[in-house]
């Protein structure tokens, strides 16, 4: 217990880093994956190839793709840019699926009342399908987040600073309390990242709120 309370400041600093090199890759994989998903959707000519193409993108080893990425865009192995592109590459793997289903999951009927009303295709897709996909969406985020959480800790291997140097400090040093303050930590970050996406999905998704708030009236009054 000596070696945490010497170290506050250490943990503090790689838990910034850490939320840091986790929130850009989930943010960013999102915001490519939403038009890759759009795409596999819409177009179930190509939705086998995409879908089949996203799952073995995430099959790849994640200390493999950590090598295979630098030469081929031609920046270093050890950076910080290399780990948030392999994980970028990790979200959008696992999130394009996750929009695919979410748009999928929208009624048909819903559409074509939207159509009536006379949405146009964008129009459609931002003010009715998207956010009705919401829910869906959501949930396939907050696996994203866990699993960009759990696998920044691998970037301590090519030099980017997280809560992984506490494994591999520990390790060699042999002091448990790091190796367990890394892990402890690890956790509390997924589970702060969840959290806030709970929380935003409940601001920007009041009516799903409210729709669960209706079922739980209805069970009851059964």
């Amino acid at each position: 217990m000596n070696w945490l309370g010497s170290n506050l400041d250490l943990i503090w600093q790689l838990t910034l880093d850490h939320v840091r090199l986790s929130a850009i890759p989930i943010v960013l994989g999102f915001i490519i994956a939403v038009p890759l998903g759009w795409a596999a959707w819409r177009y179930g000519v190509i939705r086998p190839a995409v879908l089949t193409a996203v799952g073995l993108l995430y099959t790849i080893p994640s200390l493999a793709l950590f090598v295979l990425l630098p030469p081929i865009l031609g920046i270093s192995f050890l950076s910080e840019l290399n780990v948030i592109i392999a994980l970028t590459v990790y979200a959008v793997a696992l999130m394009v699926r996750s929009v695919t289903d979410a748009l999928g999951s929208v009624e048909p009927d819903v559409r074509q009342s939207a159509t009536a009303v006379g949405f146009n295709g964008w129009g459609r897709f931002w003010m009715v399908e998207f956010p009705l996909a919401g829910p869906v969406l959501l949930a396939g985020l907050r696996v994203v987040s866990v699993s960009t959480v759990s696998l920044v800790t691998v970037g301590v291997l090519v030099g980017a600073d997280s809560l992984g140097y506490l494994f591999t400090n520990g390790l060699q040093r042999g002091i448990a309390v790091e190796i367990l303050t890394g892990i402890v930590m690890t956790m509390l970050v997924a589970v702060l990242f969840d959290v806030v996406l709970v929380l935003l999905g409940r601001v920007l998704m009041p009516w799903n709120r409210q729709q669960s708030a209706a079922a739980r009236r209805f069970l009851i009054g059964t």
